[in-house]
């Protein structure tokens, strides 16, 4: 029946397009996902038709479609970040973060920050190895800072290595951004490693200094965030407990697990290289 109705409308309205059987079937689940005529003439209508045929392959689940058309409005964002949104998960990784926002900033402040943190970011697009150092991350999202969606809009890159001095010393943070909606600094701290308990209180110090040194009267108090390869929960709920200043902390992953079956089984990066350099060298001969 819909072959035929497709058939029937692009022979009675051959100067429209978007009659194909495909899409009539896209209308039809379309219809079927969203009952309600008001959010379909207000939320949905606002996105390019495209991005709900997107979200109806990929998003089973109606209250995250929803999330999703959202955050599409408010970001801008085209048909491919939304995919790479959707395929990064971040429907489920967004506020997941550790903090004590709750405590240290008003509301809504507080439920912002929260929201806008994920946990944990998804750094595979950097193709870092496992033995990266804090500077080879921080080199590789500096030189990918145009392309660092994980962030989410709003972050303005302020600089790296930022330096402070302080009491006649010199201090250097990792990333130093402004939130635009936040209306805030945001400190962030790069960790190769576990998150330990001292981490918090070079934080705090951090984010006092910001403050002091850089917040004008009229920002909102200065937010850190404290990146590591892993943490547990317990320590860091510990570790923030009595903090004055507004801290996060979130993990990241450099890269996507690959399934058990396929462990073991893939070339490594040196066999890749040695295999190129045999195929050049015949290549030449």
């Amino acid at each position: 029946m819909i072959d035929r109705l497709a058939a029937d409308l692009r022979k009675a309205f051959p100067e429209i397009k978007g009659f194909s059987f495909r899409n009539l079937k896209y209308m039809r689940a379309f219809a079927e996902a969203y009952p309600d005529q008001e959010f379909v003439q207000q939320p949905a209508a606002q996105i390019p038709w495209f991005h709900n045929c997107v979200l109806l392959d990929k998003v089973k689940d109606n209250a995250e479609r929803k999330w999703y058309i959202h955050q599409t409005i408010q970001q801008g964002w085209s048909r491919n970040v939304l995919v790479h949104q959707i395929e990064s998960g971040l429907y489920h990784r967004q506020g997941k973060s550790v903090t004590n926002f709750e405590r240290t900033l008003p509301k809504p402040q507080s439920e912002l920050a929260q929201q806008i943190i994920k946990d944990p970011y998804n750094f595979d697009f950097l193709s870092l190895r496992e033995a990266a150092q804090e500077r080879d991350l921080e080199k590789a999202l500096i030189n990918h800072i145009r392309d660092f969606l994980e962030l989410g809009v709003g972050f303005a890159f302020v600089g790296s290595q930022y330096h402070l001095e302080i009491g006649g010393q010199d201090f250097y943070i990792d990333l130093l951004f402004y939130h635009l909606r936040l209306r805030c600094f945001v400190v962030i701290d790069l960790k190769i490693e576990e998150f330990k308990p001292e981490f918090s209180g070079k934080m705090n110090f951090y984010v006092s200094a910001v403050d002091d040194l850089l917040r004008h009267p009229s920002d909102q108090a200065s937010i850190g965030m404290i990146l590591c390869k892993s943490r547990n929960k317990t320590i860091v709920e510990y570790a923030l407990r009595d903090m004055n200043k507004p801290i996060g902390v979130s993990t990241y992953q450099l890269r996507q697990a690959l399934p058990e079956n396929l462990q073991g089984s893939l070339p490594t990066v040196e066999q890749l290289e040695a295999e190129l350099n045999v195929v050049s060298v015949e290549i030449q001969e």
